[in-house]
């Protein structure tokens, strides 16, 4: 296995990333995505499990979606739709490369990550063998929608969890239609997510996989929002399942 650092441009900004690349000739890829104010590093570990196991994996920091964000796009910028473009962006890029198998390219995402990697794969659903959702942040506009019941209710600025937010961020989640989402992607779904998260209630996931044409929940006793050491090693056993199965149905 060998790991490399990855910077792909687009829209005016370029994304920072890690590619993990397994000791074989052609391989299925992974492509992971951190949730809210995280970085590339935050699945390293189990990125390095699928590529030592002949899966490719790609981890990148969302422009504008991480205090350590290298791409200078400012925090304040950042809305669910410029982090679906830097992932398109990342997916754009790997179905360039000659030793992916483009038939079998997966998103995968954590929480916040989790909700732009399901927007990603129905926009890019003919592209996306499957999908892989911990925890997603399926909640994230009805939870602002609430708060900011009008238009004018939104603030110029938000700091959230160490993280300044822009008024763009919450006014581009008016009339955000998530089923829509949901409803366009039919390929396999895997869900994981615990019962004792206390930021996305376990609800979201539950619905979503019965919206998902076809869809799998895979609820963890006693895990919160982010999983333990010993939860990451049970998701990564259950990914790595996932996508040997629907490789294997071919």
């Amino acid at each position: 296995m060998k790991k490399r650092e990855l910077t792909i441009a687009h829209h005016g900004r370029d994304v920072h990333g890690y590619f993990y690349e397994p000791d074989t000739k052609e391989y299925p890829l992974i492509i992971m995505s951190h949730g809210y104010n995280g970085h590339k590093s935050d699945f390293d570990i189990s990125a390095e499990y699928f590529a030592n196991n002949g899966i490719g994996a790609v981890c990148y920091t969302f422009c504008g979606g991480s205090v350590r964000d290298e791409s200078g796009f400012h925090t304040t910028e950042m809305t669910l739709f410029t982090e679906e473009e830097d992932l398109c962006a990342v997916l754009d890029e790997v179905l360039t490369w000659d030793q992916v198998k483009k038939e079998e390219i997966f998103l995968f995402g954590g929480s916040q990550g989790g909700l732009i990697s399901a927007m990603a794969a129905a926009d890019r659903k003919d592209d996306v063998k499957g999908l892989i959702l911990l925890f997603p942040a399926f909640c994230i506009a009805d939870n602002w929608n609430s708060r900011f019941k009008r238009e004018d209710d939104i603030p110029s600025k938000l700091e959230l969890w160490g993280m300044e937010l822009g008024n763009k961020f919450f006014r581009t989640l008016r009339g955000f239609d998530l089923h829509t989402y949901i409803s366009r992607f039919e390929r396999p779904v895997l869900i994981m997510h615990g019962d004792r998260d206390e930021v996305v209630p376990l609800s979201y996931s539950e619905s979503a996989a019965e919206e998902y044409e076809e869809a799998k929940l895979e609820v963890f006793a006693g895990e919160i929002h982010g999983f333990t050491d010993n939860g990451n090693r049970r998701m990564e056993a259950m990914t790595m399942y996932f996508i040997h199965d629907l490789i294997g149905r071919e």
